[in-house]
């Protein structure tokens, strides 16, 4: 029998959800025979099967922002069953409180925000200036409302299984051979103002073709124009994968990469719970705030003046945050890490 039951309300992107595995470690941590169950959206319930501390992934059949109050008390209703002991709210929308208040969980903990005084009774003020980072934020509610120390933030680690990566290799034809993989992700789905330029990606991609490397280049259906763009420019030992991959197999490759360079985007802090060695590169967002929580990483952020402005489009029309890091710049820090830690994993 656990000693508890917790549902968290997962967060609506990739990173994030990755981000979340440091506050479920914690609550093992602190009581190994938890149970944590994570209403999430059903994209990530790949990520939360990968993720031992969750006991199970309960799909959240709502769109990102689509309120359908019936709905939410509907849900809110079915999982009075579960007997949850406290519910953790990882947004901090209005919303996100309800389906907890529906569902009679008697000790509801969060952050304060939008109006949602009455939905939450462990309410928490949320210290911008101390916790600076999406995971401490996370990592935080972890611990009781009195915990006044820095939340630890233990590295989200993803656990994936060779006989998963064999059946994503099989499906999806790949042969893997002797050759070190290089892994490049260049989206982002924020959008073009996280996005390192298309023929810097292509030339990067050319230089590990011509030393011998295979280059596979993950990414959704939206980022394939870039993505072809890369391979067409790159030579025949690059494999475009976007589009092609469900999350699960994704996750399940970019596990037999030697090494990956990615935008600040959701893969990258997949490849940062997979242990890669990672090039993380960042444009209008901060470094500071949503690094990837991997000791085999560099990242590279010029910090320019202008620069993190948080936007989706370069304000200014010039993305000099992104342009101006260079090809062999990326190249530097991936050769160090390979250096360092070896060209294999």
């Amino acid at each position: 029998m656990p000693s508890s039951r917790i549902l968290v309300v997962g967060p609506s992107w990739v990173g994030d959800m990755v981000m979340a595995q440091s506050l479920f470690v914690l609550l093992r941590q602190q009581d190994p025979d938890c149970l944590i169950d994570v209403l999430a959206p059903g994209w990530s319930l790949p990520l939360l099967e990968r993720m031992p501390q969750v006991n199970e992934g309960i799909e959240m059949p709502l769109a990102h922002g689509e309120l359908d109050l019936g709905k939410r008390k509907e849900i809110g209703k079915s999982l009075r069953e579960k007997g949850y002991d406290q519910a953790i709210l990882l947004p901090n929308s209005f919303k996100s409180a309800l389906i907890p208040w529906w569902a009679k969980i008697p000790k509801r903990t969060g952050w304060k925000g939008e109006a949602r005084y009455i939905l939450l009774n462990d309410r928490r003020k949320l210290d911008k200036n101390r916790l600076t980072m999406t995971v401490q934020r996370f990592a935080a509610l972890a611990y009781p409302k009195k915990h006044k120390e820095m939340p630890e933030t233990p590295a989200p680690k993803l656990s994936v299984r060779m006989v998963d990566i064999h059946a994503a290799l099989k499906d999806l034809e790949i042969t893997k051979g002797d050759k070190p993989v290089l892994v490049l992700c260049p989206g982002a789905e924020y959008g073009p103002a996280k996005q390192w330029p298309t023929e810097s990606y292509a030339g990067l991609a050319a230089s590990y073709v011509e030393q011998g490397w295979d280059v596979w280049l993950f990414g959704s259906e939206k980022d394939q124009p870039v993505t072809e763009a890369i391979a067409a420019a790159a030579g025949e030992s690059v494999l475009d994968l976007a589009g092609k991959t469900s999350l699960a197999q994704a996750v399940d490759l970019m596990a037999v990469a030697d090494a990956v360079v990615s935008n600040d985007s959701g893969l990258m802090h997949v490849a940062a719970a997979l242990g890669r060695k990672l090039v993380a590169i960042y444009g209008s967002s901060d470094p500071g705030f949503t690094p990837p929580l991997n000791e085999n990483c560099k990242v590279i952020s010029l910090g320019l003046e202008c620069s993190p402005c948080f936007k989706r489009e370069c304000p200014l029309e010039h993305l000099d945050c992104l342009r101006n890091i260079s090809v062999d710049q990326v190249d530097k820090a991936l050769q160090e890490l390979i250096s360092q830690y070896g060209n294999r994993r």
